[in-house]
């Protein structure tokens, strides 16, 4: 059975969204598992840029793409995912993934925050192409507490929605704040 973790529903809608060929961005690439999943859907004509501020987030994922022999597929780009505009042009991206939070078994004091993550999302939703997918895996309590997810909430609630559908799920019945994971769809 599976175990249903966000990650695996999340890649349940990119493999339903993602062609070969699309360009998509991995706006917080951490260990690089979103990163191959995104680079496998593309395939060899397409285009993944993955972006994150810590080096050992780029070196992980470089040695799981390399070991996957997908590293061709792949930009991995050491800069804040605040900055995607200087690397991908507008109406151009068919996908874009976010986690929230901080690195798995990493410094948790380095962890994403509402301001940034908000620019991130805009800028995000102006790189998507129309029928474009962003997905956000929202993690809050222990070390990340709840500011971002309030303020990412209340941001997504606000979105036009004549020109964007947000999907919001839950884990509703699981105990210890578990993460909440969104769609959006650019119309």
């Amino acid at each position: 059975m599976k175990s249903y973790q966000i990650t695996e529903y999340v890649h349940h809608f990119l493999e339903n969204h993602i062609q070969s060929g699309n360009i998509c961005i991995d706006a917080t690439m951490g260990n690089g598992h979103d990163t191959l999943k995104l680079c496998e859907l593309v395939g060899n004509t397409g285009k993944v840029y993955a972006f994150d501020i810590q080096e050992t987030a780029v070196a992980n994922t470089k040695k799981l793409l390399e070991d996957q022999k997908v590293i061709h597929i792949a930009s991995l780009i050491l800069d804040s995912h605040t900055h995607m505009h200087n690397y991908v042009m507008e109406k151009e991206v068919d996908c874009i993934v976010f986690n929230f939070g901080y690195l798995p078994s990493g410094d948790h004091s380095l962890a994403t925050k509402a301001n940034t993550s908000i620019e991130a999302i805009t800028q995000g939703l102006s790189l998507l192409r129309k029928g474009g997918l962003m997905s956000l895996c929202i993690y809050s309590g222990g070390d990340s507490g709840f500011d971002e997810r309030d303020a990412l909430l209340a941001f997504l609630k606000e979105l036009e929605p004549k020109n964007y559908l947000v999907i919001l799920s839950s884990y509703y019945n699981r105990p210890n704040n578990p993460p909440i994971p969104v769609m959006i769809i650019k119309k």
